[in-house]
């Protein structure tokens, strides 16, 4: 039996933008005009389809998830309970209008609020590599790994796959397990630590959910992992543990602090040191409440708009 049910927001939504805006790495689209989008999250096979700019259609096989109504779920998942017009300080758009003109088209674009460890798992693949190889990657995982789950939809079924749990990738074989990462065997075996980790509770994340610890100490306790430095810990803070202030910080963010704001650090190789300077530059150009949320739509529109990168 299949659920359906139509979602209404008060601000703009682009749930292709939003899916496919380097975030996540989980939903694939299918349908004649690609109009479909479909995953498995957290254990429950979801279909969306984007109705208008304001209402979104969700097709599911359950009634609530996680303990809550799928109505409720989404709008939780899509940070739809966030004001758009709180994510950058009041005088932004006047400080920097060419910008701010720039980014209208991507206020659309919403933070998901994705499970901590395959936001984590994912993100530890993506050390260097471009986002078509990361989602290769980390469907391979789910593939390999994970279990199948299916849906009969319009007279079609939809083969998913959900995403491995701790304790599958943390009994995997090394060299099996590289074959999902581009054959980087450091690579795989940072993964599986990083599992056990998790399967043991050496690394909590409802301890590191929780909002009230320092963001300098939940990155730092990130980064005691292999595999996991400051950008992938900031990643996995504001994509996986909802911490909307986390700024990532990687070449295409390095570029646009420089060429946007006139950041002379950006001009700098990204050591640690350089990166700690960035992100201090990053939250007072931010609301740093938002600056997680803020940089990546920054993120977006300069990938979009600068780069004319169209794949993710």
């Amino acid at each position: 039996m299949l659920y359906q049910y139509v979602i209404k927001n008060n601000s703009r939504i682009n749930i292709k933008e939003t899916l496919f805006s380097g975030q996540s790495f989980s939903w694939n689209y299918f349908g004649d005009n690609q109009e479909y989008y479909s995953a498995i999250i957290n254990s429950k096979p979801i279909i969306l389809q984007q109705l208008s700019d304001f209402y979104l259609r969700v097709i599911t096989t359950v009634n609530e998830i996680n303990g809550i109504s799928v109505t409720d779920f989404i709008h939780n998942y899509f940070t739809l309970d966030i004001d758009p017009d709180c994510i950058f300080p009041e005088n932004f758009h006047l400080l920097y209008p060419e910008i701010w003109q720039l980014l209208t088209d991507y206020f659309s674009v919403k933070i998901m609020r994705q499970d901590p460890f395959e936001t984590m798992i994912s993100f530890m693949c993506a050390q260097g590599i471009g986002m078509h190889l990361i989602r290769k990657q980390a469907s391979m995982l789910r593939k390999t790994y994970g279990e199948i789950s299916s849906v009969s939809f319009s007279g079609k079924e939809i083969i998913l796959h959900r995403f491995p749990s701790p304790e599958r990738l943390a009994a995997a074989d090394p060299m099996t397990l590289s074959k999902c990462t581009n054959n980087n065997r450091v690579r795989a075996r940072n993964i599986i630590l990083a599992a056990q980790g998790v399967a043991e509770g050496t690394i909590d994340f409802d301890f590191l959910s929780d909002p009230q610890l320092p963001l300098t100490e939940l990155r730092r306790t990130l980064c005691l992992n292999g595999g996991i430095g400051y950008k992938i810990a900031d990643c996995i803070a504001l994509f996986g543990l909802g911490r909307l202030d986390a700024f990532p910080i990687d070449t295409h963010v390095k570029q646009y602090l420089g060429q946007w704001f006139n950041s002379a650090t950006a001009l700098r190789s990204l050591s640690p040191a350089n990166y700690l300077v960035l992100d201090a530059e990053a939250r007072a150009l931010l609301n740093p409440d938002f600056a997680g949320y803020a940089g990546h739509l920054l993120f977006h529109c300069w990938r979009r708009e600068i780069k004319r990168l169209r794949t993710f």
